[in-house]
């Protein structure tokens, strides 16, 4: 058996948490771990059984978050049932949409931007 699951890193983990939670529908599946300087230094999260990691910056640890002025070197493909109201919600957060929502054959509808901590989403309601 193998799983890959996704370790974010962003500049403040407390207002990431709670913008996934608002604008995605996230849960937090393990509370965070918080260090004695304060910040974060474990936190999961899951919308709809899909699962992530995230943590403050660590730069002793070699983490750090991305760089907003480049571009994504990853980007993070969300399955959801219905591309054009999570697109909505992400964009009532704030967000401005890279692309769609839209038909994207075969693939089904779907969206994409990145969130206010710099990670790209790409958004799939899988064609019926």
């Amino acid at each position: 058996m193998s799983e890959l699951t996704p370790y974010l890193c962003v500049r403040d983990s407390r207002a990431a948490i709670a913008w996934y939670q608002q604008a995605l529908g996230a849960t937090v599946v393990h509370e965070p771990i918080v260090m004695d300087d304060g910040r974060v230094g474990h936190c999961e999260l899951a919308v709809a059984g899909a699962r992530w990691m995230l943590s403050d910056e660590f730069e002793t640890a070699g983490v750090a978050a991305p760089d907003p002025t480049s571009g994504a070197s990853v980007s993070l493909h969300l399955t959801v049932t219905d591309c054009d109201a999570v697109a909505r919600r992400v964009q009532e957060h704030g967000v401005t949409l890279d692309r769609g929502p839209e038909d994207s054959p075969p693939a089904g509808r779907v969206a994409v931007f990145r969130d206010p901590f710099g990670h790209r989403w790409f958004l799939n309601q899988p064609a019926r």
